[in-house]
């Protein structure tokens, strides 16, 4: 065994036995008696050790980390986390002549991004042209708005809606291809672009990032906890990290760029500004703590809509686990315990999200056939996972559900009629329509609402500069990501996070590389 890899699998089963027992305090959001409570907790906790022994050893299967012997004391810029954003970012800087270093707390690459589902949002791309789906950018803007219903930040939504069409160009040019689009909730064009196979696209991004990051020689550290950003002179000149939770370093930089994501695994941040969300499970990799947030606070960040918490409407409850926009995308229905449909399954989250609450039981099913799984490869994973349900017929499927026989026949009888006539006569759906449930055998998922995403976070502008609260910008200091607030207001359309964290992560790789310059 190489030297490489035996300190990367010590580093991963250290980090594995610190780890086992600590708990992500998730609960189920339905449980009223101190007694499930207390059962939850104690399913949570193996859930979230086995989740992070699941990501720790397919990260460590899949990628080699730079080595800690080859630290250096300074670099032209530092980058705050190894997400999406995060290693964006730092090709960019790399291509702009500088050289960058990405430290990650986590014992692998990918933060949230891995657990990405759906798709890349883009509008007026290569690809739609390809297909003949007619899109604009303007059009995009405007569902993008009203899906946050009014309260984006306008100036930073029509920069991220230009330039969506570039970004997807410019994952193609560094091998990550992204051509098989679909359509999630509050669009009404397909946008959303995924890997060719229509594979999630969550790992596969991941993958060609870490791929692009090794191939630049970008060093990449893991179990690397920054836990401050330094600043001289009124600038920021670096960081205090902490390896393998021991060995403090100080390391300087022209420019520090901040892509630790959310804080949505931090139950004490949640609960402090949304008490109502206490006891939600959360879709969340463990390392989605807010740090970065506290940090520059310190620094005199101003932080916008913290109180804007996204619940996705639906999540696999036991484990905490993302059913992804797609599966409803491609034609799937959420019913209730009556065997009937309750929503229009693609409006915004919050929508189908709140329609899910009103139901006496607080969940639902996603039903679905034969074509749909075949067109989401995704459900590959959930059926592994043990998450799936299957019927050879309906009435079958119905059984396993322990929903009425003929009511669910019944429901996706007149679906598919909805579907011929194209006119959802029920809920008035009109997207995810271009294929009826009618291919057995058929399937079904159980779900429930669990907190997704964190709209709130640290202010910055369209260069991706972190400012204070008389707007002004901390000199050195960038930030790019779900560390952010601001763009999708009090509700973020599916498929927009993985479009934010490729267009703002490039811009914070080449505006902080023309601050260095500039110095």
């Amino acid at each position: 065994m190489n030297k490489k890899l035996a300190t990367a699998l010590i580093l991963v089963l250290s980090v594995m036995l610190v780890i086992a027992g600590c708990g992500n305090n998730n609960s189920n959001g339905n449980v009223s008696s101190n007694e499930s409570k207390s059962k939850n907790k104690e399913t949570t906790a193996a859930t979230t050790s086995e989740a992070k022994e699941t990501e720790a050893v397919s990260g460590a299967s899949e990628a080699s980390y730079t080595p800690y012997d080859q630290l250096k004391d300074k670099y032209d810029i530092i980058i705050v986390g190894a997400g999406g954003a995060g290693m964006t970012a730092a090709l960019e800087a790399k291509a702009n002549g500088m050289n960058p270093v990405i430290l990650e707390k986590m014992p692998v690459a990918g933060g949230n991004t891995t657990k990405s589902s759906s798709g890349m949002n883009a509008s007026e791309t290569k690809f739609q042209k390809e297909q003949g789906i007619e899109d604009s950018n303007n059009l995009f803007y405007e569902e993008s708005l009203k899906g946050g219903h009014d309260t984006n930040d306008k100036e930073m939504l029509r920069f991220f809606v230009d330039h969506s069409a570039s970004a997807i160009d410019w994952l193609d040019t560094i091998g990550i291809r992204l051509n098989n689009i679909t359509i999630t909730g509050g669009m009404n064009e397909k946008r959303t672009h995924r890997p060719e196979d229509g594979s999630a696209v969550g790992q596969y991004l991941v993958t060609g990032l870490v791929k692009n990051v090794h191939e630049q020689d970008i060093p990449l550290f893991v179990n690397a906890d920054v836990k401050e950003i330094t600043e001289q002179d009124g600038k920021v000149n670096g960081v205090k990290v902490l390896f393998n939770q021991a060995d403090e370093k100080v390391i300087t930089a022209s420019a520090v760029v901040v892509t630790t994501g959310g804080f949505g695994s931090n139950m004490d941040m949640i609960t402090e500004v949304r008490p109502d969300l206490e006891g939600y499970v959360t879709t969340n990799q463990i390392g989605s703590t807010g740090d970065g947030i506290k940090m520059i606070e310190k620094l005199g960040g101003i932080t916008v809509d913290m109180d804007q918490i996204q619940v996705h409407p639906t999540v696999q409850q036991e484990k905490s686990y993302l059913i992804g926009e797609a599966v409803r995308g491609e034609g799937s229905l959420l019913i209730s315990s009556e065997g009937k449909r309750f929503t229009n399954e693609l409006t915004t989250r919050d929508k189908v999200t709140a329609a899910i609450n009103e139901l006496p039981e607080k969940s639902a099913y996603l039903v679905f056939d034969s074509g749909v799984k075949s067109r989401v490869k995704a459900i590959e994973q959930y059926d592994k996972m043990g998450f799936v349900i299957q019927g050879d017929t309906i009435e079958a499927l119905a059984k396993e559900m322990g929903v009425p026989e003929a009511q669910l026949k019944t429901t996706l009888d007149t679906w598919n009629s909805a579907v011929k006539n194209k006119q959802d006569a029920e809920f008035g759906r009109t997207t995810g329509m271009d294929n009826d449930l009618s291919q057995a055998p058929y399937y079904a998922i159980k779900i429930g609402p669990g907190i997704h995403y964190t709209m709130g976070g640290v202010k910055i502008n369209t260069n991706t500069e972190v400012l204070t609260k008389d707007g002004a910008a901390i000199p050195g200091l960038f930030a790019a990501g779900e560390v952010t607030g601001g763009l999708h207001g009090q509700n973020r359309i599916g498929g927009n996070s993985v479009a934010e964290i490729i267009i703002f992560g490039r811009q914070a790789g080449v505006k902080a590389a023309e601050f260095v310059k500039a110095q």
